[in-house]
């Protein structure tokens, strides 16, 4: 039986005597994304750095691969942290070997896989240069390359696109991406929710310490709907029956629906109506509209 990357089982710490992580719970699955969203100091920075043994739970369970984490599970882990650190003065290829030989991975296959992930980014040029020569965004890339480089089971990054520029934010969510295609597992903590929605299977939300909503990004957002659709269409004149209110938004108008009414057929209404429609969505809330509510509902 094929068994989680990670499992964490309710899981506590505090800091002099204030409780920041509190009986929190997940799974990462084999080949999933899986986004722990939360503002900052909700308390997912701490969560990782248990799961990734720099400190220990006062209480709780945490397995990485099947078993409590060891040092050669840790070699099976590329880790990202929040803050970022290269060394300086040595070049962008000598500060992959490196951070390579610290993984126990050989000098000659670090090398190949270097150059190759290089040129995926557009970076082989600059292979030469000294990390402080580097952009910050270059830096940044260079840092996600030297976490991959040892081809992890399982990938932990902690707020990896805070302070990238829109183009580089882009190529790091291809990569991330490629990675999941790969069978990976990852792990992607951030505060800005539209990046985790556009890129996550699954959703750990974290207030004040506490686990507040935890699931299928895709059963999450069905849970939260509005039962209402979006409609962009030639002519609007008369509601369909089982609308039972609407407002206009400008460009299209959103259709509140009865209860038992289901979206297919009001569409169905309106195309037996003759009406040429240019836009039907069924209306979800983002992953932040859904986090203000929970978090609403807690107090």
């Amino acid at each position: 039986m094929d068994v989680n990357t990670v499992e964490v089982s309710k899981v506590n710490k505090s800091f002099k005597g204030v409780k920041v992580v509190n009986d929190i719970s997940f799974n990462v699955e084999r080949g999933e994304i899986l986004g722990m969203v939360g503002p900052n100091g909700a308390g997912k920075t701490t969560t990782i750095r248990m799961l990734m043994d720099i400190i220990k739970p006062d209480a709780g369970e945490i397995k990485v691969l099947g078993r409590p984490l060891n040092e050669e599970a840790k070699n099976r882990i590329g880790y990202l942290p929040e803050e970022r650190g290269l060394y300086r003065k040595i070049t962008v290829s000598q500060s992959l070997a490196y951070l390579a030989a610290l993984k126990n991975m050989d000098t000659v296959r670090a090398q190949e896989r270097a150059a190759a992930l290089l040129e995926r980014v557009g970076m082989a040029q600059h292979k030469g240069k000294k990390t402080e020569e580097l952009s910050r965004g270059m830096g940044q890339i260079v840092q996600f390359i030297a976490t991959i480089l040892h081809d992890p089971e399982l990938v932990v990054l902690d707020e990896p696109f805070s302070g990238l520029d829109p183009v580089n934010t882009e190529l790091l969510k291809e990569l991330v991406s490629e990675l999941r295609t790969q069978g990976k597992s990852i792990i992607l903590s951030s505060h800005v929710m539209n990046q985790v929605e556009e890129l996550c299977d699954r959703v750990l939300m974290i207030h004040k310490g506490e686990a507040v909503l935890y699931g299928r990004l895709t059963d999450i957002k069905a849970r939260y709907r509005n039962n209402s659709v979006f409609l962009e269409c030639d002519r609007f004149e008369e509601a369909p029956r089982g609308v039972v209110g609407s407002k206009n938004h400008g460009r299209y108008v959103e259709l509140f629906l009865d209860s038992q009414v289901l979206p297919q057929e009001i569409l169905s209404a309106l195309v037996e109506k003759g009406i040429t429609i240019h836009r039907f969505e069924v209306s979800t809330p983002s992953l932040n509209e859904i986090f203000i509510q929970v978090v609403k509902e807690r107090q």
